[in-house]
């Protein structure tokens, strides 16, 4: 498991309010669900270091799994041999919360992985409009969906797929073009304002 960083710092939250959010999450994780580009890993950290949480990012146990790069699995084996990986690492994963999970823009589509994390965690959406995602997708080239492909076309085309089922999440926050803190803000008072962490039916 990857714990936050040291020199990752989230926004600075009551003490009194992480308290409040860590006994109402239990043994359940916070898991970040989204499109690439949404901001979950970045997000994620800060969100992780302001609830003094560990961070854990499934792609990157993914790889630590199968000793490869998560183009090389696509490329090898295709994306149902990868999407079979990652919902056994999720699943496993989710199982030592709590924690701060982001994971893959498909995790969620698999009705397996989507269980497991509504039994086991908090599901947060991070939407962003397309503009912003292709923004940020094209400073990295390494995403076996865009290999060689449009990327607003792409995108767009995973949102009309991938959006009402990210609509099942418990929240949906906005990822907008401004600090990543100010999302975790929003993340920690979307939170503190619900009854979802005190659901005692879903612990």
């Amino acid at each position: 498991m990857s714990f936050t960083s040291r020199r990752t710092r989230g926004p600075a939250i009551g003490s009194e309010t992480v308290r409040t959010l860590r006994e109402g999450l239990g043994d359940r994780s916070i898991v970040l669900i989204g499109l690439m580009g949404a901001g979950k890993s970045s997000v994620g950290r800060r969100l992780a270091a302001c609830l003094e949480l560990p961070f854990v990012d499934a792609d990157d146990e993914i790889e630590a799994a199968a000793g490869k790069s998560i183009s090389d699995i696509f490329e090898e084996h295709g994306e149902d041999y990868f999407r079979d990986g990652e919902r056994r690492v999720i699943h496993r994963l989710l199982k030592g919360g709590p924690q701060i999970l982001a994971t893959g823009g498909g995790a969620f589509m698999n009705s397996e992985t989507r269980q497991t994390i509504c039994e086991n965690g908090i599901a947060v959406w991070l939407k962003a409009d397309v503009e912003l995602l292709a923004k940020r997708v094209r400073r990295r080239n390494t995403r076996p969906l865009l290999q060689g492909k449009d990327v607003h076309a792409v995108l767009s085309a995973l949102m009309r797929v991938r959006h009402p089922v990210y609509g099942e999440a418990d929240f949906t926050i906005e990822s907008k073009d401004v600090p990543h803190e100010v999302i975790v803000s929003e993340i920690v008072s979307a939170l503190s304002q619900s009854s979802a962490l005190r659901d005692s039916r879903r612990v």
